[in-house]
This record gives structure tokens, C-alpha cells and sequence, in this order.
């Protein structure tokens, strides 16, 4: 059996009973980092052999997993905190366990993403998780574009050290009147969930930088209809963001999905668009 584990975020007093079962009852645990798992297996008494699975290795370090899995032993997999998979490795190993008739149990708890969405005052009925936006500041923007006419909550997760730059193209995108969350150190000791519209977000984090600290989810209000209504979107505008950082054909049927433009319209302006690109 593989075991997909949550572990808390912050507060350790969030770790099921269940989790913490599992895990002594397990014969390997395999986590996102080593050291970082090992206070907290130290202090729920865990004592199982630990092996690293990252982003890094996770491919290579798979079948040293499977094997184990196919000699008859069970494993849990960790991440560094929340649910594993989670915009955090154990996908290639979930679907080749899947793949070849392993058992994949979930032992739920904390996300940060859930804990951030039950608190944050937007709708909650319908929501979209974006993980991480891209790092570069003109990719960013990019990408952000082809949700302007989103009406579900959108989340992110965001490192602290560029939660202002996200914050700036989020008010370039949207407005600064779009209402935003900005939830931060969930469940520690200096807890923060801040919901105002973009502009005042960005100034208030521009005033206190020692905030811009620790695990960080940023929540968008959905564009309503009188917003979507008054969004004109022109699909050759929106295919020409997308060719600048994806390939042709994934391009073109990201812009179909968005302005709703005919897939083989859009493949010969793609078309056209790079044969008068390369006579230049």
C-alpha cells in the first residue's frame, strides 16, 4: 500500500491521530526533505526508515519506491508540510503505482490552500487552484491574462520574496479595485489573512515588508458578469500573448479554450503570424 500523507502546515496539533498511525505502522516513509521531516517524525515518535523524494529526484528515486511497493511493504509519502501533491512532488510515483496495481490510500489533513479558502470571506462554492504563477514578471502578467474573464476564486501560492512583484501584476491585470486575500504563516504563531482590494493590499505590503514573510496563498475574487460583459477579449490578441512563452499547438488550443475562436482559425493566424515573423 502506498499511503499519500498530510502533515500539518504549522501547528502540530493538527496531525490526525490517523496520520500519525499510518506512519508508525508503515515500513518506509518517503519524504520532500529529509531534515525537514525529521523534527516532526522525532516528535510524534516515528521511528521508520526515511528516504528523500523531491522534485529533483523523483524520477530516479521512483523505482527504488515501487520496488519496495512490489516486494510487499507498505509506504507513506510526506511532503515538507500539508497534503503531498499539492503543488509538491509524488505525481509520476502515484500514477506508476496506480499504473501497475498498487493500492494508493489518502490520509487526509491540512492544505494550506483549503485553510486559506474556508477563511478568506470570497465564495467558496466554486474556486481554482493555480499553484505557482511563473517568475518572470512579463510571463507573469501573461499568464494572468488568460484569466481576466475567470468567475471563480482563483488561488496561488506565492514565495515571500515576491509577493509585492505578484501583488503589482495582479493590480496591472485586474484592477485595483479587484478584491484579494493575501493569507500568510496559516496556523503559526504570526497568522495573517488580510482581504482588501488590490491597490490597498499593494500598498499595505509596500509599507510592511517584514510581513512579506513565511508560506504565503493569495486569493482573487472572480470577474463578475458586468465584468465579463464589458471585457472585450479579441482571440488574435490572445493568441499573440500565448505564442511568446508556449509552443504553437499549445497556444492555439489554449486561446480556443479561452475566447471560445474556432481551433483551425487560430492555427493558420499562428500560422501566418510566424511565416511573415521569419520574411522579417
Amino acid at each position: 500500500m502506498l499511503y499519500i500523507v498530510a502533515t500539518p502546515i504549522g501547528n502540530l496539533g493538527d496531525m490526525t491521530p490517523r496520520a500519525v498511525d499510518v506512519l508508525q505502522r508503515v515500513d518506509k516513509i518517503a519524504a520532500e526533505d529529509t531534515r525537514h521531516s525529521a523534527p516532526l517524525l522525532k516528535h510524534f515518535s516515528i521511528n521508520k526508515p526515511v528516504i528523500s523524494l523531491h522534485d529533483f529526484n523523483e524520477r530516479e528515486r521512483m523505482e527504488q519506491v515501487m520496488e519496495a511497493l512490489r516486494n510487499g511493504e507498505s509506504i507513506a509519502l510526506i511532503s515538507d508540510a500539508g497534503t503531498p501533491l499539492i503543488s509538491d512532488p509524488g505525481f509520476h510515483l502515484v500514477r506508476e503505482a496506480k499504473a501497475q496495481g498498487i493500492p494508493v490510500s489518502p490520509v487526509p489533513g491540512a492544505c494550506a490552500l483549503i485553510a486559506a479558502l474556508s477563511a478568506a470571506g470570497l465564495p467558496t462554492d466554486k474556486f481554482i487552484f493555480e499553484g505557482f504563477l511563473p517568475a518572470k514578471n512579463e510571463a507573469r502578467k501573461n499568464y494572468l491574462h488568460t484569466l481576466l474573464r475567470e468567475p471563480r476564486t482563483i488561488m496561488f501560492y506565492e514565495a515571500p520574496h515576491r509577493l509585492q512583484e505578484t501583488l503589482q501584476s495582479l493590480l496591472e491585470v485586474f484592477g485595483g479595485n479587484r478584491k484579494a486575500v493575501v493569507a500568510r504563516e496559516l496556523t503559526k504563531m504570526f497568522e495573517s489573512i488580510i482581504a482588501d482590494d488590490l491597490q490597498k493590499l499593494m500598498d499595505y505590503y509596500s509599507q510592511h515588508e517584514d510581513e512579506c514573510r513565511g508560506e504565503i496563498v493569495i486569493l482573487l475574487a472572480g470577474a463578475e458578469a458586468a465584468d465579463n460583459a464589458s471585457v472585450s477579449v479579441h482571440p488574435q490578441d490572445v493568441l499573440n500573448i500565448l505564442l511568446q512563452e508556449l509552443p504553437l499547438k499549445q497556444a492555439v488550443s489554449l486561446a480556443s479554450k479561452i475566447t471560445g475562436a474556432r481551433r483551425n482559425e487560430l492555427y493558420d493566424a499562428a500560422l501566418a503570424k510566424k511565416s511573415g515573423e521569419d520574411n522579417n
